[in-house]
C-alpha cells in the first residue's frame, strides 16, 4: 500500500505553504533514490496555496516537465492528506536569475502573486552571468546554455566513428539524464529511466536502444545496468532500468596499447532482479 503524509487532525493548520511543502520533501526523501531526490525534487520551491491550488517553482523548464510528468499525482495526494481537501498541484518555472532577498512577482493563471523572498536559491554565478548576457536574457530563458553537456573533442573524434552515430546518440542521451561537474567534482550518474524515454532523447527506436546496450564499446559508458521488474496480477512486468552511467570518456583499446595507460574496465553485468509491487 501506498504510504501517505499523515492526514492532520480537525483544527489544525498549516502554517503557510512552507511547512506543507517540507513534510511532503519529508515523505518524497524515504521514498526516493538520494540521487533523484537531490537532482529533481530538493531544488523545488512551494511559492504559494491558494483556492486549493499548491504552486511550487522549478528551476527550469525540463525539471518542471519531469515533475509533472512523474511526480504530480504522488505530490497532490500527500498534500490531499495534509490540507484534508482536494488539491491540485501546479508546478512552474521559477526565474533562476534574480536576487536572492528580493521578492518577484510570479504570474499564475493570469494572476500576480508575489513570491516571498528565496534566499534558499542559489545566487546565480559568474558563468550564468557571462552566458545570460552573450545570449541575451529572452534567449538564455529558453536555450539555459548553462546547463550544457561536458562533452570532449576525443569522443567525436575518436568514439563517434568507432560507436557510430546511433551509439553514440543512446550514450549523450543517458549522459544527459545526469549531472557531472569536472571543475568541481560534483557528481550524480545514477538514473531510473526506461527504453522508451531514452529512445526518445536519442531519437532513435527501443529496438536501436536495446541492441545498443549490448555492444561491447557502449558498455564501456555504463557501470551498471539493471532492469527492474515488478509482480503485478497479470504476472511480471518491466517497470525501468537502472543506469550508472560514466561521464568521462574512457581510452580507446588501441590508445590504451599506444600509451600504455589500461584501464580497469568496468563492464557491466545485466541485472534483471525482480522486485515486489
Amino acid at each position: 500500500m501506498e504510504p501517505s503524509v499523515q492526514t492532520q487532525p480537525p483544527g489544525f493548520e498549516l502554517s503557510g505553504c512552507q511547512q506543507a511543502w517540507e513534510m511532503v520533501l519529508s515523505q518524497l526523501r524515504q521514498e526516493m533514490s538520494k540521487a533523484q531526490f537531490e537532482t529533481w525534487v530538493e531544488p523545488l520551491r512551494p511559492v504559494t496555496y491558494q483556492k486549493r491550488v499548491f504552486t511550487v517553482g522549478a528551476l527550469n523548464p525540463y525539471a518542471r516537465d519531469w515533475v509533472e510528468s512523474r511526480l504530480k499525482s504522488r505530490i497532490a495526494r500527500l498534500l490531499e492528506g495534509l490540507y484534508n481537501e482536494p488539491v491540485n498541484l501546479q508546478v512552474v518555472v521559477a526565474n533562476a536569475y534574480y536576487q536572492p532577498g528580493e521578492a518577484k512577482m510570479v504570474t499564475v493563471e493570469n494572476e500576480a502573486i508575489e513570491q516571498p523572498a528565496a534566499s534558499a536559491l542559489p545566487a546565480p554565478s559568474n558563468r550564468k552571468v557571462m552566458l545570460q548576457r552573450a545570449y541575451g536574457s529572452e534567449r538564455a530563458r529558453i536555450i539555459q546554455p548553462e546547463r550544457g553537456m561536458f562533452i570532449t573533442s576525443y569522443f567525436f573524434n575518436e568514439w563517434l566513428p568507432r560507436l557510430e552515430h546511433s551509439a553514440a546518440l543512446t550514450v549523450l542521451a543517458a549522459r544527459s539524464l545526469c549531472y557531472w561537474n569536472p571543475m568541481t567534482g560534483e557528481l550524480r550518474n545514477t538514473v531510473e529511466t526506461d527504453m522508451s524515454e531514452l529512445a526518445s532523447r536519442a531519437a532513435v527506436s527501443v529496438r536501436t536502444v536495446k541492441d545498443v546496450l549490448n555492444n561491447e564499446d557502449v558498455r564501456r559508458y555504463f557501470l551498471r545496468y539493471k532492469v527492474r521488474r515488478i509482480m503485478t496480477p497479470n504476472g511480471v512486468r518491466t517497470a525501468g532500468i537502472i543506469l550508472q552511467v560514466r561521464m568521462d570518456d574512457p581510452l580507446t583499446p588501441e590508445d590504451q596499447q599506444a600509451s600504455g595507460l589500461f584501464e580497469d574496465e568496468h563492464w557491466y553485468t545485466l541485472d534483471t532482479g525482480e522486485e515486489e509491487d
